[in-house]
């Protein structure tokens, strides 16, 4: 049984705890005002943590299983966080059992489905229309100066864009797994470049085969320096392959992150036919 405001701990996109991203969830954020929700997040201190309350009239759902979730870093909330939704799911799911969800989130409705496999949970959420755009330059030239990355390190196979499934990322491309492991940016300086362009994180990625990526996702605007899985940057960025034709319209594409971090993980990203949305799926378990 979970008592009012009690913290739990989970991780996202692995099955082992000491895998993937640990998120902070909070079931019943009943009676949190906003500031009660930031301390506890700061408290925590993982990337992000997400606070559940009841569900706004009207939202369509099964009785029981549609709720408001909120989601905020050590610094800030943030509109979306896919690894908290997806840590919120496997929480719920293991209380009221798998089966279909759906979040109310500041980004929009956000469907998600919990499945039982071997006695595991996973958990696939549904993004919201997403898209991408076109950045500038003199903003791609800072990016890189701010990560310490000569342009020649880009691979022109993956042009920097701003994606969108919920969240702004800025994504760039790395040439080599080398250069995507070698991170080591000037903090303040690329706080204060996403700020001024609204981004949650960016998203550096190296493509390892057609539908195999590594990525990494440095997050300085909510507190820490890097995410180890960024489920909505993982939506974020599938709907940009799909959309520069660098992926089939359905696809099923495999992200590994957190590997450099030591806190490996898995995400799995599902582009569909006649369909914008993006769904991002991985696995969840409690921190002990």
């Amino acid at each position: 049984m979970t008592t009012k405001n009690e913290v739990l701990r989970y991780t996202a996109f692995s099955g082992d705890p000491e895998g993937g991203n640990p998120a902070g969830v909070v079931l019943d954020a009943a009676g949190l005002d906003d500031a009660g929700m930031l301390a506890i997040a700061a408290e925590v201190g993982y990337s992000e943590s997400a606070f559940v309350t009841a569900p706004p009239e009207g939202l369509e759902g099964e009785p029981g299983r549609v709720f408001t979730i909120r989601y905020f870093s050590p610094k800030a909330e943030v509109p979306f966080c896919g690894h908290a939704t997806v840590a919120t799911a496997v929480a719920l799911g293991e209380r009221i059992g798998p089966g279909d969800l759906v979040f109310a989130t500041r980004a929009g409705t956000v469907p998600v489905t919990v499945t039982e496999e071997d006695g595991a949970l996973r958990a696939t959420l549904t993004t919201v229309e997403p898209h991408s755009e076109e950045i500038a330059d003199a903003d791609v030239a800072e990016a890189l100066a701010a990560l310490d990355w000569p342009a020649a390190d880009l691979d022109p196979a993956l042009p920097p864009r701003i994606a969108f499934a919920g969240a702004r990322h800025l994504v760039l491309g790395a040439a080599t797994r080398a250069r995507l492991a070698d991170l080591a940016y000037d903090f303040d300086r690329l706080e204060a470049l996403m700020r001024r362009l609204d981004l949650t994180t960016v998203q550096l990625v190296w493509r390892e085969s057609e539908t195999v990526f590594h990525v990494r996702d440095p997050f300085p605007v909510g507190g820490v320096v890097e995410d180890p899985a960024t489920g909505a940057a993982a939506g974020a960025f599938g709907a940009y392959a799909r959309e520069l034709g660098l992926v089939p319209e359905a696809s099923v594409l495999t992200l590994h992150q957190g590997a450099d971090m030591g806190r490996p993980g898995l995400l799995t990203v599902e582009l569909r036919a006649g369909d914008k949305r993006v769904r991002v799926a991985g696995a969840g378990t409690r921190i002990a």
